[in-house]
């Protein structure tokens, strides 16, 4: 598939086609990698590893905003 090289303000970009887009699962603002090798260019999608909530808690070193929750009584649908 050929594209072309454009301005786009002071850099050059391409247009990546909607097909391979779709096909990659590639959504505005995902990280890719572009590498070179030679006379190639190519772009990889970045696979970042799930964190889990709990893992991600883990790590929290911000301020405790628990002290001023309350674990009041179900109201709907909410299971705790």
């Amino acid at each position: 598939m050929e594209a072309k090289v454009q301005r786009w303000g002071n850099s050059l970009g391409i247009r990546i086609p909607s097909p391979i887009l779709k096909s990659l699962n590639i959504k505005p603002n995902d990280a890719l990698n572009i590498m070179q090798d030679e006379d190639k260019i190519i772009i990889s999608v970045i696979k970042r590893k799930k964190i889990s909530l709990c893992d991600r808690f883990k790590e929290y070193n911000g301020k405790n905003l628990a002290k001023d929750f309350s674990w009041d009584k179900n109201i709907g649908k909410e299971i705790w």
